[in-house]
């Protein structure tokens, strides 16, 4: 991973969608101590970046652009950073489904900047297409949208807050009726274990309760299960790093992304801190109440979806 393991400074171009968090970004970041600019015309970025900076001269430098910024050409973008001496340039793109985007401008009340007097779904779509080709050659891209401003600052603590000698490695748990994880790397099915919503006393708990992780615990795949995942991940993560990954995600999917996911997610995340890395937790649907209907009744869920209800 030349970006991490190089002596140069970095040279981080913040880009993405409008309304992905490109501000929160930039402050978080200035907050570590980067040497940060927004909305930058692409003809000054050479004089930004090796013009007269003092002390901060050996600070990382990050430098915030979109289809705001005076010049700013997707297709260009590579050559551009290139060509810019004594950096080693790198790529953060931050996504963010358009569903979110329309709620935050709906919410902010501010117009999209590709389409001032049309709604904000057609400027979303016409920035999506125009930045695909950056999104394609990013270096990591950063989904924001279920994020909380509290939890991206986190994320880019971890990400870019220092030097580290492993990938940043995230477990997360999902439910595959809200839609698979769109963030990971590798996606484990855990569906075939004893489904926790059927049991009255366990329905309204979630994974992180101990008498759900005792419950899947208790059906004789689980142990195999996760002790098999364990020895893949401590095998698969050093080399990601060795082939330049910095950043892994693996998702645990269940059918509503409350119970078995979550206790998978949290018992793998332990596993691996004894292990020696160190994850980051997230649930995506934990705050998601139950539902019958999304789970299925027992009597009618398909084959590999075991229940538990009668259990």
């Amino acid at each position: 991973m030349p970006g991490r393991r190089s002596s140069l400074p970095r040279l981080l171009l913040v880009t993405g969608m409008s309304g992905a968090g490109k501000t929160t970004v930039l402050n978080a970041l200035e907050d570590m101590g980067w040497d940060c600019v927004d909305n930058l015309p692409t003809a000054l970025l050479d004089a930004f970046v090796n013009g007269e900076r003092d002390a901060r001269q050996t600070l990382p430098v990050a430098v915030g652009m979109d289809v705001r910024s005076r010049g700013f050409d997707p297709k260009a973008l590579p050559a551009l950073l290139r060509s810019i001496e004594g950096v080693t340039p790198e790529i953060l793109y931050l996504d963010c489904a358009g569903t979110e985007l329309i709620r935050r401008y709906d919410e902010t009340r501010r117009r999209h900047p590709l389409a001032p007097d049309r709604p904000a779904e057609d400027g979303i779509a016409r920035e999506r297409g125009a930045t695909a080709a950056v999104r394609q050659i990013a270096d990591t891209v950063l989904d924001t949208t279920d994020l909380t401003p509290a939890e991206l600052r986190d994320e880019l603590l971890r990400r870019y807050g220092g030097e580290v000698d492993q990938p940043v490695v995230t477990i997360s748990s999902f439910g595959f009726a809200r839609g698979i994880s769109r963030t990971a790397d590798l996606v484990f099915d855990m569906r075939f274990i004893a489904n926790p919503h059927w049991i009255d006393e366990l329905r309204t708990q979630t994974g992180e309760d101990a008498a759900v992780q005792a419950y899947v615990d208790a059906d004789p795949a689980w142990k195999p299960t996760m002790e098999q995942i364990e020895t893949l991940l401590t095998g698969l993560i050093p080399r990601y790093w060795a082939a330049g990954k910095s950043y892994l995600t693996v998702a645990f999917g269940c059918t509503g992304g409350r119970h078995r996911s979550v206790a998978a997610a949290v018992e793998m995340a332990s596993r691996l801190r004894e292990a020696g890395f160190s994850p980051i937790v997230r649930h995506r649907d934990l705050a998601s109440l139950p539902s019958d209907t999304i789970e299925g009744h027992p009597a009618t869920k398909p084959s590999g979806d075991t229940g538990g209800a009668g259990q």
